[in-house]
């Protein structure tokens, strides 16, 4: 299906990017239900689906608001505030969704869905206020588990994108990097021509401008949404975004030792891929109070993060210590 998004001088001038962690749940959760899924999503995958069963994350209310095909939930991806938004900002807009534009997601997925509704749903039909509350807190323990240990390679990866296509708009103006955004788009007389059959684009009763968002999740496909009187947003592919999944190789990362020492430029190594102390301690042949102990100093330095995943805590390394590696002569 061909749809078309006319913008006027005014739509350009007031076109922006966003990166939207509330975008990266949507898509990332659709993608976890795919078998086996985008190939360069695998290896997370692997990861993540053990985490979500015992917390019940895989039948809860994202199971039910996220189906494989079809509509996705508008009030799951309110309007950005700012260039990057934090995910508690984007739960306080999901929490306060107006009960019109609930339902019509609901009815959606009511036509979507051909035994009808999920009792869940029809809660949120019923007491929208309490269930977007429930949905609010399963959305931050699906984050935590999820997408919180990997978010400062996602989000690296989501900046670079955006200032990669701001490059471009300057050299070659707005309609070439819109023209350049996905396979799927074309720009042509004013008019920002979209051919997907799941993406329908309408300008009647939206409002002003349009909202750029990058994503690594929501490969290979171009999403959107329109909600009056919100701009449009697309949500595309981010460039390079198969790299967050890579293992980076550190064939120098000993010229770290005689700063860090030995044992924790092995354990940021290790952390190619977020671990729990006891996976690292079995690793490096040492006791967990030892490499606890070593943590605890990368943390304090601002070379590690600590996410909990149940009765478990991810430890992941931050962007500063990405950096420091990727350094190494």
């Amino acid at each position: 299906m061909r749809t078309g998004l006319p913008l006027s001088v005014g739509d350009l001038a007031l076109t922006r990017f966003a990166i939207s962690p509330m975008w990266e749940v949507v898509t990332s959760y659709r993608a976890l239900a795919a078998d086996p899924g985008p190939e360069p999503l695998r290896r997370w995958a692997a990861q993540v689906r053990p985490r979500l069963a015992p917390a019940g994350l895989d039948r809860g209310w994202l199971a039910d608001l996220i189906p494989p095909q079809g509509h996705l939930p508008d009030f799951l991806n309110p309007v950005p505030d700012d260039r990057i938004t934090d995910l508690a900002g984007e739960l306080t807009a999901v929490r306060a969704a107006g009960p019109e534009l609930v339902r019509h997601d609901l009815d959606c997925l009511r036509a979507d869905a051909p035994g009808g509704l999920p009792a869940r749903l029809r809660l949120l039909e019923r007491d929208p206020g309490e269930a977007l509350r429930r949905i609010s807190a399963e959305i931050e323990t699906y984050w935590q588990l999820a997408l919180a240990p990997y978010w400062s390679r996602i989000r690296a990866v989501l900046e670079a994108d955006v200032l990669q296509r701001a490059r471009h708009a300057a050299e070659h103006g707005s309609a070439g990097m819109l023209g350049d955004l996905h396979g799927t788009v074309r720009w042509a007389d004013g008019t920002l021509h979209l051919s997907q059959r799941h993406c329908a684009v309408t300008r009647i009763a939206t409002g002003a401008g349009l909202l750029l968002i990058p994503s690594v999740f929501a490969w290979p496909r171009l999403l959107t949404r329109t909600v009056t009187p919100d701009p449009p947003q697309l949500c595309y592919p981010a460039l390079a975004a198969a790299t967050v999944w890579e293992t980076r190789p550190h064939p120098r990362a000993e010229a770290l030792a005689p700063v860090l020492g030995r044992t924790r430029t092995r354990l940021l190594t290790e952390l190619d891929t977020p671990a729990s102390t006891t996976e690292l301690a079995a690793r490096c042949a040492l006791s967990p109070a030892a490499i606890s102990q070593h943590l605890t100093a990368l943390r304090t330095a601002g070379l590690v993060s600590s996410h909990r995943a149940g009765r478990a805590v991810l430890y992941a390394r931050t962007a500063v210590a990405d950096g420091w590696l990727a350094a190494m002569p």
